[in-house]
């Protein structure tokens, strides 16, 4: 029986509209409208690189332009629409998984006081008792605020004094939970005491949580590998993820489709029955300026392969041997990745140092129009009252 082949226009239709980057991005950008938002994504990447806005608030931004920070810390602190934990990084996460995450609970929670045992210092399990009892006694806290009589060191996570590293650890496992940020600081308490009844008193056996994370992640992405399925969520193992696809090509909940890359070439991946069937329209012509940590670009070899776009952040890279910059934002055009942009906040002004255009893109008129455009609106969002630009920002 022959396989299917899903052209690459159409993979990357599909792809983008799963991806909530087929439709203007519209609505209010907290709320409901947020957590739906973040629904629809499933969570979140967290990270702490502010050059211009951190990660998670431009992810969300391009796909919400009335989105604020706020939105995202109300939905943590106030609203409880997301809990933090870990997928392949730290997350923002919707909360209506939290009864799937207590597997990934015990897995994280087995194998770091395996592997953290040996690559940190001093014994930090001794702690653990201490720290909850600690945050059980006294309310939430900062990892400034425990192990007060441990020495502090300057290195990275590998030197964190005992109590901090134990900290971790029970976030982690899931006895703790982030309660809130202050600033980009994580403040933890019990995690009865944060995540809402409904959720927190929900279990699912590992079997139905394996099932789920396979399923869940082929209708996020609308077509994957194995692999792929296994990385979306890093729950569930390559080995489970190979044994979910299967079973469900066994039993009709999935079925192979070759997915066309930019160059031709095919990569055999599953998707569900009626994939081929609704197919979206390519998304309207409009410029985005994306997070390098854009669920969409995120694994940067699927990234090439569907819009032959090649991304290395450069943030380790020392500045005389970046080909680009420190920070560099990618840049959408409907569904093509046009160039990266290199700016940054600087005071009260957005500072444009180069555009660099993708081999073959040409900047005509009407498409500096529309960067133009996006570079007012990043500009309010990020605060700046005015736009500079290098002298030969465009790289044309």
């Amino acid at each position: 029986m022959s396989v299917p082949i899903l052209k690459n226009a159409d993979a990357r239709a599909v792809f983008l509209h799963r991806h909530g980057l087929s439709a203007r991005p519209s609505g209010v950008g907290k709320g409901n409208d947020l957590a739906g938002v973040i629904s629809d994504l499933g969570f979140v990447q967290l990270d702490s690189v502010n050059t211009f806005a951190r990660a998670h608030d431009l992810v969300l931004w391009s796909r919400r332009q009335q989105y604020r920070p706020s939105g995202l810390q109300n939905a943590l602190a106030r609203d409880r629409h997301v809990f933090e934990h870990w997928t392949h990084d730290a997350a923002a996460i919707d909360m209506q998984l939290y009864p799937y995450w207590r597997l990934k609970f015990q897995r994280d929670a087995a194998w770091l006081a395996s592997c953290w045992k040996d690559w940190r210092r001093d014994d930090f399990m001794a702690k653990t008792d201490e720290v909850l009892r600690q945050i059980s006694d006294h309310g939430c806290c900062t990892s400034g605020d425990v192990g007060l009589d441990e020495v502090r060191r300057k290195g990275g996570w590998w030197d964190w004094h005992p109590s901090k590293t134990a900290l971790e650890y029970l976030w982690r496992s899931g006895q703790l939970s982030v309660v809130r940020r202050d600033g980009f600081r994580k403040v933890y308490d019990l995690t009865e005491r944060v995540i809402p009844p409904e959720q927190l008193n929900a279990f699912r056996s590992e079997d139905d949580t394996v099932d789920w994370a396979c399923g869940a992640a082929l209708d996020k992405l609308g077509f994957a590998t194995t692999g792929e399925l296994a990385a979306f969520w890093a729950i569930v193992t390559p080995a489970e993820a190979k044994a979910w696809g299967v079973a469900a090509i066994a039993d009709g909940r999935a079925v192979w489709v070759d997915i066309e890359g930019v160059d031709g070439s095919l990569r055999r991946s599953l998707a569900r029955p009626d994939m081929m069937d609704r197919v979206p329209a390519a998304p309207q012509n409009r410029v985005r300026i994306m997070s390098p940590f854009d669920p969409a670009l995120r694994d940067r070899k699927r990234a090439e392969r569907l819009f032959g776009f090649h991304y290395r952040i450069e943030i380790f890279v020392p500045a005389a041997k970046r080909q680009y910059g420190y920070y560099v934002f990618p840049v959408m055009e409907g569904d093509r990745l046009i160039g990266r942009i290199d700016m940054k906040r600087d005071g009260d002004v957005l500072a444009v140092r180069a555009f660099w255009p993708e081999k073959g893109v040409q900047m005509g008129a009407g498409r500096i129009a529309r960067l133009d455009a996006e570079l007012s609106r990043a500009a309010l969002f990020g605060g700046c009252a005015e736009i500079s630009r290098a002298d030969d920002w465009c790289k044309a």
